[in-house]
């Protein structure tokens, strides 16, 4: 299983759910995680595959993944205009930790 960071957690799940009201986008957020660390790589994957892996709706998929877009904690590359997107899984806090670290 993998291992997720304290943050995630104690932080994200309470932003995420609480604050900005989107509970789904957080079961996404440690889903895409969670693949993106079995594969320690990024993930190509359709809207509808996230939906049946998660268990929700295709359109609660397409919602979930464009607010951790516009929170910036996912990326995505196409190879095409229709291709299935890969996405890269972001952690802003432990860039943040790094670069403070290096200053230091």
């Amino acid at each position: 299983m993998p291992v997720l960071d304290d943050y995630i957690i104690d932080t994200l799940m309470r932003d995420l759910v609480g604050h900005d009201r989107k509970p789904v986008s957080f079961l996404v957020y440690v889903w895409l995680a969670s693949e993106q660390s079995k594969t320690a790589s990024e993930v190509r994957v359709s809207y509808q595959q996230v939906a049946d892996s998660v268990g929700i709706s295709k359109s609660s998929a397409q919602a979930s993944i464009r607010w951790l877009l516009r929170r910036k904690l996912l990326t995505v590359k196409k190879e095409t205009v229709t291709a299935t997107p890969i996405y890269a899984v972001r952690s802003p806090w432990r860039d943040a930790a790094r670069r403070t670290k290096d200053r230091g």
